[in-house]
């Protein structure tokens, strides 16, 4: 019970110092930008660590999730009349898990890369299919879409995803998902519905990843087809194996380095390709478990370090 009020505050603590920081002007909009955006990248890259590093399920499908959930989100709070904001971004994620759904089910039968091209050609034929869709602006997109989403539902949507998926990987559900990325014949063996598992876990990260592209839409007002293309998939996927397969810790920690690193390298995208994959060469040869592995970083962990420096 200490231990959860001792985190309540932690997370109070934060908000209140960003929120002064806002308000006095100390953080400009401009960092205040790059502050959403580490948010964002949070709960991208923590729902696709579920799929990818807890049940071991590679996908290359984040971006399409996204799409559908910012583009639901679009169309819904620019209607005649529009949906509450809220309620938008929650039809977004359902929408996006139900896509989740129904291409979990049939190529969740693949593994590997083979999993990946699979959901990698999903998350194209999502973005093609939108492109050419004149009612949500084609190419070109949807623009002066209403801002929905500030600073505190960022930053409250952020906590609630950590602490949703980590009470997921720490119940017996969690449990299964990571039996089943460990041995999927040995799971099966002692009675874990291996495809329910796997499923599952493509259908909450989906919902995530579809509330992501739902908040992106909601404050920065618009969205066009290209934003959710495979480098978008890339980023996230960098973000889980920099951070470590299976450490939500490790996510969080890797989307704010890459997104800060990502900020300073705007105005040279090509540069920011190469360096992104520099780092998963550097990983991969030297640290192919990530930065945490799949350990994560506890409170006890932090109080011990500093009883220690003290």
């Amino acid at each position: 019970m200490r231990k959860r009020i001792l985190i309540l505050a932690v997370i109070l603590i934060i908000y209140a110092i960003f929120t002064l920081g806002m308000k006095v002007g100390i953080i400009d909009d401009y960092i205040k930008l790059n502050i959403l955006l580490i948010l964002l990248n949070i709960i991208l890259a923590t729902s696709l660590n579920l799929i990818s590093g807890i049940t071991g399920q590679f996908s290359l499908g984040h971006a399409g999730f996204m799409a559908i959930g910012a583009y639901t989100v679009a169309v819904l709070i620019t209607l005649p009349k529009p949906l509450p904001f809220y309620l938008s971004l929650l039809i977004g994620g359902v929408f996006a898990a139900f896509a989740g759904l129904i291409i979990g089910l049939p190529v969740l039968r693949l593994r590997g890369d083979y999993l990946a091209i699979a959901t990698l050609g999903f998350a194209e034929i999502i973005r093609v299919v939108i492109q050419n869709i004149d009612y949500l602006g084609g190419a070109s997109g949807i623009s002066d879409i209403p801002q929905g989403i500030d600073w505190t539902g960022y930053y409250v949507i952020a906590i609630l995803t950590i602490i949703i998926l980590s009470n997921i990987i720490n119940s017996s559900y969690g449990r299964a998902m990571v039996a089943v990325r460990e041995d999927e014949i040995a799971a099966e063996t002692i009675g874990i519905n291996t495809t329910l598992f796997k499923v599952l876990a493509f259908v909450i990260g989906a919902f995530f990843a579809g509330i992501g592209g739902g908040m992106y839409a909601g404050y920065f007002g618009f969205i066009q087809p290209d934003i959710f293309n495979f480098f978008k998939s890339i980023d996230i996927l960098v973000m889980v194996v920099l951070g470590g397969l299976g450490s939500l810790s490790g996510s969080i920690i890797a989307a704010i380095v890459l997104t800060i690193v990502s900020t300073l390298l705007q105005n040279v995208p090509a540069v920011r390709m190469v360096l992104y994959s520099i780092i998963l060469i550097i990983i991969m040869l030297f640290r192919p478990q990530g930065l945490l592995g799949k350990r994560e970083i506890r409170l006890s962990d932090i109080l011990s370090f500093q009883r220690r420096g003290v």
